[in-house]
């Protein structure tokens, strides 16, 4: 999964705020209504919140939510943040959201968020591999980072696949540069992530899934036989062996198979082990 998520993207300034942190705020409050649509928020749920910043999105959340528990990184953001909600149940957290430990919450708490560009895949990765995992995760990205997540057979990757063994991807809203302040160079859009009720992958073979995954996404312009030699070290002829048994096309290239492919590959190289 690490090795996977690692393949991400991704953004978020401000006067006042650090550059480093890559912040572009959302002050619409329809928008900010619209991506709060997206995780059916009712009454009764805990949201976890990451990078509140300035506050707009977490207004929103606290109008639906029992309680918001937000994670910033910023000392003097996180500092600030409680006054601007005096009697609302807002807990504030100044932590780095990465190696924040999401196991006090309630069960079943949802994620809704405007997430930094350049640590997408890393926030999704711990989402997705949390102990105690979000029942749904909805986040703001760059655009071409949520097509990747919630992307299809065809247009696969490691991103997608990583994302989606646990969860459900699909998309969101487009959000226009021109709604953040400062605009970024890039659109963004919601990506919805509902938590599946096991993983696609049993854990003891995780390690091997993946293991192929990287191998076929090892040489991404090439045909499985010959990505998957290279990336398992084995012989062509075993390659086409292995996708054979798996009736998967040595033609096709690692972006054009469904997890299942892969599943079944799993199975063909454990088999072939044992």
């Amino acid at each position: 999964m690490a090795a996977g998520l690692a393949h991400g993207l991704t953004h978020r300034v401000v006067a006042g705020t650090k550059k480093s942190l890559g912040q572009h705020w959302l002050r619409d409050r329809l928008m900010l209504g619209a991506i709060v649509d997206c995780a059916d928020i009712q009454k009764t749920d805990i949201v976890l919140e990451i990078g509140p910043g300035l506050g707009t999105l977490t207004s929103v959340l606290l109008d639906r939510a029992e309680r918001v528990v937000a994670v910033e990184f910023d000392e003097e953001l996180a500092r600030k943040l409680p006054a601007q909600f005096p009697g609302k149940n807002l807990n504030v957290i100044h932590h780095d959201f990465l190696t924040y430990e999401p196991e006090n919450l309630p069960a079943d708490y949802k994620v809704v968020a405007n997430i930094p560009y350049y640590i997408t895949a890393k926030i999704v990765q711990k989402l997705m591999t949390a102990r105690n995992r979000p029942s749904c995760a909805v986040l703001l990205v760059q655009k071409e980072v949520a097509e990747r997540i919630a992307a299809h057979p065809g247009d696969m990757s490691i991103l997608a696949i990583s994302a989606q063994i646990y969860a459900e991807c699909s998309l969101g809203p487009r959000v226009e540069a021109h709604y953040f302040t400062p605009p970024p160079k890039v659109d963004s859009q919601v990506v919805i992530m509902k938590r599946r009720t096991r993983s696609l992958v049993e854990a003891g073979d995780e390690t091997l899934f993946f293991r192929i995954v990287k191998a076929g996404f090892s040489a991404r312009r090439k045909k499985l036989r010959s990505s998957l030699a290279g990336g398992l070290a084995i012989s062509k002829p075993m390659a086409e062996m292995m996708l054979g048994k798996a009736d998967i096309s040595p033609d096709q290239r690692a972006e054009d198979l469904a997890i299942d492919d892969w599943l079944r590959l799993t199975t063909v190289l454990h088999q072939s082990n044992a």
